[in-house]
C-alpha cells in the first residue's frame, strides 16, 4: 500500500518521533511505500488563508498553496497520524492540516442543499493514529470520553472516508515513562502494522 505518515511534533527528539520511526520502519519492512509528511519540518502553515476560506463554497477550492499536501493525501491508501494530544485536542499544526488539506472538492463534496457532505477519500482503506498524552488513561476515556478519537472516527474519517478502518493507540502519562515502557509501546505499533 501507499502509506502517508503525518507527523505533528516540533521536537525531532520527541516520543512522537520515536513512535513515527517505529511505524515507518514497520511499514517499510512489510514492503509498503511510505510518504512522510512532517508538518513542522516542512514549515507547514496551519492558518487557513482568506482565499481558501472564501473558496469553501465556490466551484473549486483555492488549493494552490497546499496542492503538494493534497496530492499526497489523495494518493494514499493508508494513513498514519502521529501527534501529541494537547489539551485533549490536536496540535494547531495538525488541525490546520485538516482545515486546509481536507477541503471541499478534495476530501468531501458539499451537498447542494447544504445537507450532509459527501465523502471523496474512497482510496483510504486504513488509518492508524498514534498519540501521546500527559494524562492518565482514565481521564481521557472515562471523564472526557476520548474526544480526539471521536472527532477522527465520526467527523473526519466517518464523513470523508467512511470505508477506512481506524485503529488508535494512545500512550498515557507520557512525561513519566521509562525506556522499557516506550519500547513496549513501539513494539505494539510494529505488531499492529505487521497486519497491514
Amino acid at each position: 500500500m501507499k502509506c502517508l505518515v503525518v507527523i505533528a511534533h516540533p521536537n525531532t527528539d520527541s516520543l512522537c518521533h520515536a513512535m513515527a520511526e517505529s511505524a515507518i520502519s514497520a511499514l517499510r519492512e512489510k514492503g509498503h511505500e511510505v510518504i512522510i509528511e512532517d508538518l513542522y519540518l516542512s514549515g507547514f502553515s496551519p492558518a487557513l488563508t482568506l482565499d481558501e476560506r472564501q473558496s469553501y463554497y465556490r466551484p473549486s477550492f483555492a488549493s494552490a498553496a497546499v496542492q503538494e499536501q493534497i496530492d499526497r493525501l489523495l494518493s494514499a491508501e493508508a494513513l498514519v497520524l502521529v501527534f501529541p494530544t494537547w489539551w485533549f485536542g490536536f496540535p494547531a499544526i495538525l488541525k490546520g492540516w485538516f482545515d486546509r488539506v481536507w477541503a471541499p472538492g478534495i476530501a468531501y463534496d458539499h451537498a447542494t442543499d447544504f445537507g450532509p457532505i459527501k465523502p471523496r477519500l474512497d482510496n483510504l482503506e486504513r488509518a492508524l493514529v498514534l498519540t501521546s498524552l500527559g494524562s492518565p488513561w482514565w481521564v481521557d476515556r472515562l471523564v472526557l470520553r476520548q474526544p480526539v478519537k471521536r472527532v477522527l472516527k465520526t467527523a473526519l474519517l466517518g464523513t470523508c472516508a467512511p470505508n477506512c478502518r481506524l485503529e488508535m493507540q494512545s500512550l498515557y502519562k507520557a512525561e513519566s515513562l521509562t525506556q522499557p515502557q516506550v519500547q513496549s509501546f513501539c513494539s505494539r505499533i510494529e505488531k499492529a502494522l505487521s497486519k497491514w
